[in-house]
């Protein structure tokens, strides 16, 4: 995707420090005194517009939520969402969620070692080409980098339209040695689950009668072995 900038974009971010976070890597190791508290951190990495992320933060207020992406046209935008998502609260600037400019290529600089417990790939770029397949955000050479971050509790939750994209990942997932779970070709075959957020690009495929792909990936050592005792225990 490629934005072409507005004027003023920059000065409008610069303007909003108690949400927006230009400069990330100053915060590594550091968010829960960025956010005043120890409580549980998840992450979006390509959030786009903002409205997943915003609208979890306003049904999630004991977790603190991140939401990145490199443009920063979409940063702007996503200000605005959070705000209006926060404002029959009357509420200004959501408390539990930061907005930040970053590349994703170099997130292991703005996160130390199990600082997050759970990261969402909302419909990622599916790069179609074979030649661009590092550039997919499931490629073995990210999740490294995500595994790093994660904590004991660590999760990734991965949802796209792209059947080619989610077969590659679930590849990936499996080659990395990761336990995948609920796993959905179709998310919402039997309507949509109040409960579930859901991101722009979702709801237009959706209006398209187009399949949404999910599974929840578990990485932490203490929600794999909880996971396993679940299963065990039901069978």
């Amino acid at each position: 995707m490629r934005l072409r900038g507005r004027k003023g974009i920059r000065e409008n971010l610069e303007q909003q420090p108690e949400l927006v976070v230009l400069e990330p890597g100053e915060h590594k190791g550091k968010w829960a005194k960025l956010f005043g508290n120890d409580r549980p951190i998840h992450v979006e990495f390509g959030m786009g517009k903002g409205q997943f992320i915003s609208q979890m933060s306003f049904r999630n207020p004991d977790i603190n939520y991140i939401g990145f992406d490199m443009y920063d046209e979409l940063v702007r935008r996503a200000s605005d969402k959070a705000r209006n998502a926060w404002s029959e609260r009357e509420v200004d600037t959501p408390p539990n969620l930061k907005l930040a400019l970053a590349n994703i290529e170099t997130i292991e600089n703005v996160f130390e070692e199990g600082e997050v417990e759970r990261v969402y790939l909302n419909f990622s770029d599916p790069w179609p080409k074979s030649k661009h397949a590092r550039r997919r955000l499931t490629h073995p050479r990210f999740l490294t980098k995500y595994r790093h971050i994660l904590n004991s509790d660590g999760q990734i939750h991965f949802k796209t339209d792209s059947e080619t994209l989610f077969e590659f990942s679930l590849n990936s997932f499996a080659d990395s040695g990761l336990q995948m779970t609920n796993i959905s070709l179709n998310l919402h075959r039997d309507g949509i689950n109040e409960e579930h957020v859901m991101t722009e690009y979702e709801q237009k495929f959706m209006g398209k009668g187009m399949n949404i792909h999910r599974v929840e990936v578990v990485i932490g050592e203490k929600i794999y072995a909880e996971y396993n005792k679940i299963r065990l225990d039901k069978y």
